[in-house]
C-alpha cells in the first residue's frame, strides 16, 4: 500500500496508522514534492506529483499497488488511478472529493506562515502563539509548526517549500480530473462525519468518476480520520 499525505503534511503523519495497516499490507508512506524530506521544485501540480509517484513506483519495481491518499494526496491518487488504472489494484481516498475547493482557512494559514519572522523565533511554541491572530484552531496551529525545522546554524527554517506551495494554492484547490476521467477498480472513500470536505451531494460526482466507489462515513471524525479516529479508520480500510 502506497500512502500519500495531505497539504502541509508528510509521511510522518502516517507512521502510527501505517504500523496498524502493516498487519495486512506492506505500507509505504511517501513525502510528496515540496513536503517532508522530498526535493523542492518550482512546479507544484497534480500532474507533477502523479509523475513523481509513478517514477518512484518504477524505481522500486512496483507494478501495481493499493493506493491511498488523504486530501491533496487523495486528489493525486485519484488522478493517478484514472490516468494509469493498470498501476492501481485498489484506491482509497480519505476525506476529499473530486471537486474544486476555495478555502479561506487555507489562505489564512498560508498568510500566517509567510508572516512568521523566523530570524527572531525561539521555539515552535512561540510560533503557535504568533499564529493565534490568523489561525483559530489550536490543532491546526500545532500541525503547521510541525513543518518548522532547525537549520545548520541552529535557527529555524521551513521544511516545506513555502513559496512554491503558496503560489500553487489556487491550482491545488482545483479538481485534477477532467469530465471523462474514470477508474473502474475497487474504490473506497472514507469521509469524516464532522468534516465539510465531502458533502452528501458530492456522491454524484464521486460515482461519475469512480463507478465502483463505496463511501464510508466515520461519524466521530473530522478531516483527519487516520489520526482522530484511528481504530475506526483502520477497520474501514481493512474491511474493504
Amino acid at each position: 500500500m502506497v500512502v500519500l499525505h495531505g497539504l502541509l503534511g508528510s509521511s510522518r503523519n502516517w507512521l502510527t496508522t501505517g504500523a496498524d495497516l502493516a498487519a495486512q499490507y506492506h505500507v509505504l508512506a511517501l513525502d510528496l514534492r515540496n513536503h517532508g524530506k522530498s526535493p523542492h521544485a518550482d512546479e507544484m501540480t497534480y500532474e507533477a506529483m502523479t509523475a513523481d509517484v509513478l517514477a518512484w513506483m518504477d524505481a522500486h519495481h512496483l507494478k501495481k499497488v493499493a493506493l491511498m491518499g488523504h486530501s491533496m494526496g487523495g486528489k493525486t491518487a485519484m488522478l493517478l488511478a484514472c490516468r494509469h488504472p493498470e498501476r492501481v489494484e485498489r484506491l482509497i481516498v480519505v476525506d476529499i472529493a473530486p471537486k474544486a475547493y476555495l478555502s479561506n482557512a487555507h489562505r489564512a494559514e498560508f498568510a500566517a506562515m509567510n508572516e512568521l519572522r523566523l530570524d527572531s523565533l525561539q521555539s515552535r511554541g512561540e510560533a503557535e502563539l504568533r499564529f493565534e491572530a490568523r489561525v483559530d484552531d489550536w490543532a491546526m496551529r500545532k500541525f503547521l509548526v510541525t513543518n518548522l525545522d532547525r537549520d545548520a546554524a541552529g535557527g529555524w527554517k521551513w521544511q516545506i517549500n513555502l513559496p512554491a506551495l503558496t503560489k500553487a494554492l489556487p491550482e491545488l484547490e482545483k479538481t485534477p480530473l477532467e469530465p471523462e476521467d474514470r477508474f473502474f477498480g475497487p474504490t473506497l472513500f472514507i469521509v469524516g462525519g464532522k468534516s465539510r470536505y465531502v458533502e452528501a451531494e458530492d456522491r454524484t460526482v464521486i460515482e461519475g468518476h469512480f463507478p465502483g466507489a463505496r463511501i464510508e462515513v466515520v461519524a466521530e471524525s473530522g478531516h483527519n480520520p487516520h489520526m482522530e479516529t484511528r481504530a475506526a479508520f483502520v477497520a474501514a480500510v481493512m474491511g474493504g
